[in-house]
């Protein structure tokens, strides 16, 4: 069962939200949100409803037990959007490798401004 710190960590980083836009949301310092996050903060029912609307959820949401098996399909999405971002990152390396290598034979071929046609010389 996770804390209810790791259960808010969670759900920060499903929402895509960084300690910060939390800390603002809630209007304390980053530094206090954070250790919310670690379990070193005892939160008060207050601060726990601020939270919760944070997230669009209840409190009863945010308090309830998450089960094993959500986690492990929470934990599979997570890492399947690793993978297709790691996947897009380097197919966008790749691109701009191909590109670049474009620009510099093209930049190439106006330096040197080659002929069209290559006039032959008859014997």
């Amino acid at each position: 069962m996770k804390t209810i710190a790791e259960k808010i960590r969670l759900l920060r980083t499903q929402h895509g939200l960084s300690q910060e836009n939390m800390a603002d949301s809630l209007g304390i310092s980053t530094t206090s949100y954070g250790d919310i996050e670690r379990g070193k903060t005892d939160l008060t029912l207050s601060r726990l409803h601020q939270i919760a609307e944070v997230f669009e959820i209840s409190i009863t949401t945010l308090l309830g037990e998450t089960t094993s098996l959500q986690q492990e399909l929470q934990q599979l999405e997570l890492e399947k959007l690793r993978i297709e971002n790691d996947k897009l990152r380097l197919e966008n390396q790749y691109l701009r490798e191909k590109l670049a290598g474009r620009m510099i034979i093209d930049l190439v071929r106006e330096k040197v401004d080659l002929p069209s046609e290559r006039k032959r010389i008859g014997f």
